[in-house]
């Protein structure tokens, strides 16, 4: 029998084989094609996803209607609009597939069931909160206290398969430049 994705995210050394049987059986496959949204601003989120494959993106409008990207996620990450979900409020973001995307996904009510019922779900679950906010915090204070370069060469560091797979109009967003600074961005990296 072929591994279930899912069994790499609740993986052995941090869950018993009885608990990651629970755990994985409780989500269900989702399909999204190119352009298709998991989640878009006004709706409350009432699940959340694991990435098996594809590349999503979250974003807002900003008050003069662009979109502005926020993050990337690719596979192995977990889409989730963290406030809506557990606060049970609308959205401001959307949650987009940039490729085709296949998701494993988990409901809300799931979700508590798990959480109170194991302990290890619920560890899991609170690191993936913590990184995910220091990860957010970080990428705020960079975009007031780095140099566009600097903003780039991190994103080059830590996800180097999004820029390979994700259209440069959005990295220039997520990044807080335009497409014309991307560009001469990328090129004197290039060269160095």
């Amino acid at each position: 029998m072929q591994p279930h994705f899912l069994d790499s995210i609740f993986s052995i050394q941090k869950f018993s084989a009885a608990e990651r049987e629970q755990i994985v059986s409780k989500y269900k496959l989702a399909e999204y094609p190119k352009n298709g949204y998991l989640l878009k601003a006004g709706q409350t989120a009432t699940e959340y996803w694991f990435i098996e494959s594809g590349y999503v993106r979250t974003y807002v409008i900003d008050t003069e209607g662009r979109e502005i990207c926020t993050n990337f996620y690719a596979s192995g990450d977990v889409a989730i609009d963290w406030p809506s979900f557990f606060l049970r409020t609308p959205t401001r973001e959307y949650i987009q597939a940039m490729t085709d995307c296949v998701c494993w996904k988990l409901d809300f009510d799931m979700f508590q069931q798990l959480f109170h019922s194991i302990e290890s779900f619920r560890e899991e679950g609170r690191t993936r909160l913590v990184k995910s906010y220091f990860t957010l915090k970080s990428h705020g204070i960079s975009i007031i206290a780095d140099p566009a370069i600097d903003r780039y060469k991190q994103l080059l560091a830590q996800k180097p398969d999004i820029l390979q797979n994700v259209p440069l109009k959005y990295i220039a967003t997520y990044l807080g430049i335009t497409d014309t600074s991307l560009s001469r961005i990328r090129k004197e990296v290039a060269q160095q």
